[in-house]
């Protein structure tokens, strides 16, 4: 080999070294300002606010990943949630970490959750803490006893009026209010997605340096995917149009049934591959089962920054504006191309 082309080698060595070291120093906290791009107040905020959010995220993993090798982890409590859920201890221990986590911010005076019937506030932190965090700490929990992925869902809004009856008639507000959301995917490895509105951004907790690593940026969903992503155990439970939709994929060639049981694992998975997630209301309950400040909005928030839609079927799922602190919506998210067609059917079906 030439000293020339020795020379090259090297310099190509040198700059992937450089890019590597690059990429492991951008953590989290660190992206959030790069995003800003200032050093203002508010933006001191919000890179400590999601350095807490991926400290619970940190917590919940390690707990996770010794859920079989301890006890009162695993299994229910013998409880039932606001909602008339019966409640996991895995529920109770992430909605815990969660609360103790930003009680130590300084920065978080509400924390609202759909584990809990009120917001909890922390009086200490209200005269400087002028956010709420809202969030579902453990998404998909009934996968916890066999060992599948699950994950956690929260958004970020900054508290509007003084609040002093405890009513948080604030948060009754459309998810356009949302200043930073996301979710942390337990899986194989544990990966963190937010958005502060600008662009959709993936980390991977490296365990060997405790730190959630940038993954990628600027995330772009497909503008159409092969996987539709339902619970098709419900199919006589729908509305006409939505069996009408199924039964559409089913006669089409291209279409993969994925279905996992945890909300967040299938919509990373409709993030990155493109398609649509559903879960309709049914008949009975026409408002479906999730919960809009908690799940549907902060998911829609995401979804919308890489370039897809989020809807009820009739009505962007960031521009309802909720009655009351735990209303549920029906979702129908993903590929823009995706949501449009099961659209589709639903205009064509009243």
């Amino acid at each position: 080999m030439t000293k020339a082309a020795e020379s090259l080698e090297q310099s190509i060595k040198d700059a992937t070294a450089e890019r590597g070291l690059d990429r492991d120093c951008t953590t989290l906290s660190r992206h959030v300002l790069q995003q800003l791009q200032t050093f203002s107040p508010q933006a001191q905020d919000l890179s400590a606010l999601m350095n807490r959010i991926a400290l619970a995220g940190k917590l919940i993993a390690r707990h996770l990943s010794r859920a079989g090798l301890m006890e009162g982890v695993l299994g229910f409590t013998g409880e039932t949630n606001v909602q008339g859920e019966s409640v996991k201890k895995m529920d109770v221990y992430a909605n815990d970490v969660f609360i103790a986590v930003f009680k130590q911010s300084g920065l978080v005076c509400r924390l609202a959750s759909e584990e809990m019937e009120n917001p909890y506030y922390i009086p200490e932190n209200c005269p400087i803490g002028r956010y709420t965090l809202l969030y579902d700490p453990i998404d998909g929990s009934s996968n916890t006893d066999i060992n599948l992925s699950l994950g956690s869902i929260f958004s970020i809004r900054q508290q509007e009026g003084e609040d002093l009856d405890g009513s948080a008639k604030d948060l009754l507000a459309s998810g356009r209010k949302q200043i930073a959301a996301g979710y942390i995917l337990y899986g194989p490895s544990t990966m963190l997605v937010y958005t502060i509105g600008r662009g959709v951004h993936s980390f991977t907790l490296d365990p060997s340096l405790g730190e959630f690593i940038l993954t990628e940026e600027n995330i772009q969903i497909p503008s159409h995917g092969p996987v539709y992503s339902v619970n098709e155990g419900n199919f006589w439970q729908w509305d006409e149009s939505i069996r009408e939709y199924i039964r559409y994929v089913h006669r089409t060639e291209g279409y993969t049934a994925r279905y996992s049981g945890a909300m967040v694992s299938d919509i990373h998975r409709v993030l990155i591959q493109g398609g649509v997630f559903l879960y309709p209301g049914t008949v009975q309950k026409p408002e479906g089962k999730l919960r809009l400040l908690y799940e549907t909005a902060p998911l829609a928030y995401v979804i919308e920054q890489a370039g897809g839609r989020a809807t009820t079927g009739h009505e962007n799922i960031l521009d309802v504006i909720p009655k009351k602190l735990h209303q549920r919506t029906p979702l129908i998210i993903g590929s823009r191309e995706d949501v449009a067609k099961v659209e589709s059917f639903i205009q064509n079906g009243h």
